[in-house]
């Protein structure tokens, strides 16, 4: 097998003069890259090039490692192995330079599982890690929520980056049920929330001047985002985590920039509950929940 902890030939034939940017340099990555992974991953051609949509899709996945880079050398130092489950993996671009970059040269027995339903991309996931030896990395064609049945009971950092339809919520549930000490989300779909708005619109109207944030169609959209995102973080809060919230890259690179990072920490904080369930009843999703109140949340009297 070839060793992927240093460029491939071409690249070291290549190599800048001196004084002249290296190509992990110019392309913004950590030294010792495995380059050869990011061709398989078709993020460079084969040229070593990054055209402008990996030049994106690259940017954001280095930016959110420095971010989990931290978290997972905290873990690391306090029990040794770490577990990493990635919802919504896609073409696991995160979990193969996750692993690349901090699992493979650790000589604990640290995993990294990607959870994904579309099954081509787990069987093209699942043969990548065989060619780059990456005995760690595990794949599961299952939905997040089919997921949680076939996975330890103890993980230890959650990760999801723009996982579709419910999966980010999905995503945050695994975590809660599964005692992750972090949860790292770039969240994505927030349409339902907006759907839900829009339908209860005509009623609200009548009794509260603040439907006035989402009476017009771009505002509902807008709107139904941000209260999303703002449901999640109470949901997480009222589980005893400390929650920031920030921007991932810069607006150029993605709309969809918002992240959210979940610390465990605390006990469980009532008063974030408490608004929650006000927000829900206040502006009439009371329907909805079962999707931001966990089992947890919902047996607790004094919270709900």
């Amino acid at each position: 097998m070839r060793n992927q902890s240093t460029p491939g030939k071409k690249y070291a034939q290549n190599a800048p003069k001196s004084g002249a940017p290296s190509i992990y340099e110019q392309l913004g990555l950590r030294d010792g890259q495995s380059l050869e992974l990011l061709q398989a991953l078709h993020i460079l051609t084969r040229e070593g090039k990054l055209n402008q949509d990996s030049r994106r899709k690259l940017k954001q996945v280095m930016h959110l490692l420095q971010f989990i880079e931290p978290l997972l050398l905290k873990l690391r130092a306090a029990q040794g192995a770490v577990t990493l489950v990635d919802h919504g993996a896609g073409k696991s671009y995160l979990g193969f330079m996750l692993y690349d970059l901090f699992f493979k040269s650790a000589t604990d027995s640290g995993k990294v599982i990607g959870v994904e339903v579309r099954d081509e991309l787990v069987a093209r996931s699942r043969e990548l890690a065989a060619q780059f030896g990456f005995s760690g990395m595990d794949f599961l064609n299952l939905s997040v929520v089919d997921s949680s049945k076939a996975l330890p009971t103890k993980i230890d950092v959650v990760t999801a980056l723009h996982a579709c339809d419910t999966a980010t919520d999905d995503a945050i549930a695994f975590g809660l049920k599964h005692g992750a000490q972090h949860l790292v989300i770039v969240p994505c779909c927030q349409a339902e929330v907006a759907a839900t708005l829009k339908a209860g619109k005509a009623s609200a109207l009548q009794n509260n001047p603040l439907v006035e944030l989402w009476r017009r169609p771009l505002h509902t959209r807008e709107f139904g985002s941000q209260l999303t995102n703002v449901l999640r973080c109470l949901q997480l809060e009222a589980h005893g985590y400390e929650v920031t919230v920030t921007e991932l890259v810069g607006w150029e690179h993605s709309m969809k920039n918002e992240l959210i990072i979940a610390n465990k920490g605390k006990a469980h904080a009532k008063a974030s509950g408490q608004r929650l369930n006000a927000m829900l009843e206040q502006l009439g999703l009371s329907d909805m929940r079962p999707r931001f109140f966990t089992p947890l949340i919902a047996n607790e009297a004094s919270i709900a």
